[in-house]
């Protein structure tokens, strides 16, 4: 341990270790086996999002224990903590998606409660699953003490015929089954060997997707989010991360000196050139207003529309997380956005040393496989694009990664589906038709509630080959494991009288992801007429509980889909009360 000697007197921890009065609260840290000395250094929250539910945080108890190490060779005094985590892939597809939102608000506010209630001075937080990873940042931007984000890693993919598989593979497997294409014996082939070990989802969805951002943004060590879960390795990223946050108390480098407008922009750029997550649009936003910042799904678009896509990930490309680590990870990444004069380098970042000044200590060049030269990419523009128009007055977003620019345009009737559910029951019978539009409503953050991610019937019609041949749109989300013309979040949604609540089967939407435009063919007039026709918000059998709390509470989708007023209203910062 280094012999640190801290002036407690402005850290948090204070009010529980210092003086006289707080004797009974000593007493209890002695309970605990703690030492005199170790009771008067700093406190770090190590918060993890550990639990059973999944393979992408069951590491996550075991890496806690190597940052604890860290924290305690700088010469801190680690308290390990868990919270919540809803895994989208076990939510997926039925009632319990619901929850997969409204879950990264309850992390986020968990972890600063805890925070809170016991007077931490920083954190290292550990995350493996789609919301935690964003839910983890927004509470250390939030709390604004000392922080270091770290990812919990992806899963190795399966092996199947020569050919590396993800469950991504076995969601659209279940639309091959339906569709006479797969025999039970091969589906169960597939899904004992999809998912070899630990880690989260091995494709660009979004767990990888703000596991780049973390880097990228500045919460997380250089590399640090590429080594898959099994490896361990991890532990040394896990170490350092420990250590690193005590230099942060030292330095007093807080998340609000990170996460600025310009890291913003660069972590929106890492989203555009993997691939990434269309579920990005509501994060990013999402951590800025924790910051006071406006940031919003047209600002992140923007950004998209002038990255050139380069790194050839899955579902629209063919590499796994494991292979960009393998190919020197998001700093060879964010070192082609350099080259293409397209990163802020001023930014600070976790190490206390700038952007430009990491990428100054890399090497490592583009492999030309899985991470292409940003001057000969994949394509010129974001793998994510945004959209808007009359049928989209707040925006709405779509993956266009992997699609041809003749796939990006797409006009016909719509189909339209109350909830997810009579969609996908329409898609296993097959009473859609090729060239139609479905409309998807009722599956927004309020009127869900919990704007679930559709990759049940996306995967479905991938399946049944038709991926290509229907469009999809929705005020709900999409699954970063999405394929084809599948636009999400369009706002405003219906439960607070969009346009896509007005809309009935046959009315022709056009979609183009080349121009930006998502529109349907009626009139303002038209539209006017049909909302004072409207009988408003669909009822849900959420009458109670968590759930109907979100919704009462949630925000707009372009802003993140945010609970509550945000870093502009604050009238203190808990890192200095």
């Amino acid at each position: 341990m280094l012999n640190r000697q801290f002036d407690k007197s402005r850290l948090p921890s204070r009010h529980v270790t210092e003086g006289p009065s707080r004797a009974p609260h000593r007493s209890y840290y002695y309970a605990m086996g703690l030492t005199e000395d170790e009771i008067h250094r700093p406190f770090v929250g190590v918060a993890t999002c550990w639990n059973e539910a999944a393979p992408c945080n069951i590491s996550l108890n075991r890496q806690a224990q190597a940052v604890k190490v860290g924290v305690k060779s700088g010469g801190g005094t680690p308290r390990e903590f868990t919270t919540i985590t809803v895994t989208d892939g076990i939510a997926m597809g039925h009632e319990g998606m619901r929850s997969s939102l409204a879950s990264r608000e309850a992390i986020a506010d968990t972890v600063e409660l805890t925070m809170r209630g016991h007077c931490y001075d920083a954190i290292v937080g550990l995350a493996g699953c789609d919301k935690s990873l964003p839910g983890m940042m927004m509470a250390m931007v939030r709390l604004n003490v000392p922080s270091v984000f770290i990812y919990g890693g992806s899963i190795l993919p399966g092996r199947l015929d020569g050919k590396d598989v993800t469950v991504q593979d076995v969601f659209e497997a279940v639309g091959q089954h339906q569709a006479g294409n797969y025999s039970d014996a091969e589906l169960e082939v597939l899904e004992r060997v999809a998912c070899p070990s630990a880690g989260a989802c091995g494709g660009q969805f979004t767990a990888n997707t703000m596991a780049c951002v973390s880097e990228a943004i500045g919460l997380a060590l250089p590399n640090s989010s590429g080594a898959p879960a099994p490896y361990e390795s991890r532990d040394q990223y896990a170490i350092a991360s420990g250590e690193q946050v005590m230099n942060l108390i030292e330095r007093n480098i807080r998340p609000r000196d990170i996460v600025t407008l310009k890291s913003l922009q660069n972590a929106a750029r890492i989203v555009a050139c993997t691939g990434g997550s269309t579920n990005a649009g509501l994060h990013l936003p999402a951590i800025a207003h924790e910051a006071g910042i406006d940031f919003y799904l047209d600002d992140v678009c923007e950004i998209f529309r002038d990255t050139p896509y380069f790194v050839d990930l899955k579902p629209g490309g063919t590499y796994v997380a494991k292979d960009l680590y393998e190919a020197g990870g998001v700093p060879v990444v964010m070192r082609e956005l350099r080259k293409a004069g397209l990163i802020h380098e001023d930014c600070m970042t976790v190490t206390g040393r700038t952007m430009g000044e990491e990428l100054d200590l890399i090497d490592r060049e583009a492999d030309g496989k899985v991470i292409y030269p940003a001057a000969t990419p994949i394509s010129k523009t974001g793998g994510v694009v945004g959209l808007k128009g009359n049928l989209a007055p707040g925006g709405a977003i779509v993956k266009v990664a992997g699609m041809t620019e003749e796939q990006q345009v797409f006009s016909g009737p719509a189909r339209v589906f109350e909830c997810e559910e009579e969609a996908f029951a329409a898609v296993q019978a097959r009473t859609y038709k090729e060239g139609e539009v479905l409309v998807i409503r009722n599956e927004g953050p309020a009127g869900g509630p919990g704007m679930r991610e559709m990759l049940a019937t996306t995967a479905a019609l991938s399946g049944q080959g038709m991926g290509k041949k229907v469009a999809l749109i929705t005020d709900g989300r999409f699954s970063g494991a999405t394929r084809g013309f599948c636009v999400g979040h369009v706002g405003p949604e219906a439960a607070h009288g969009g346009p896509i609540a007005l809309v009935k089967n046959g009315d022709i939407i056009t979609l183009n992801a080349l121009t930006g435009e998502l529109s349907v063919a009626l009139t303002d007039d038209e539209l006017a007429a049909r909302k004072a026709e409207w009988a408003g918000p669909r009822q849900t059998i959420y009458a109670s509980g968590a759930l109907w709390k979100y919704a009462q509470l949630v925000g707009e989708t372009y802003k993140g889909a945010v609970t509550h007023p945000g870093g502009k209203a604050e009238l203190h910062v808990y890192a200095d009360l």
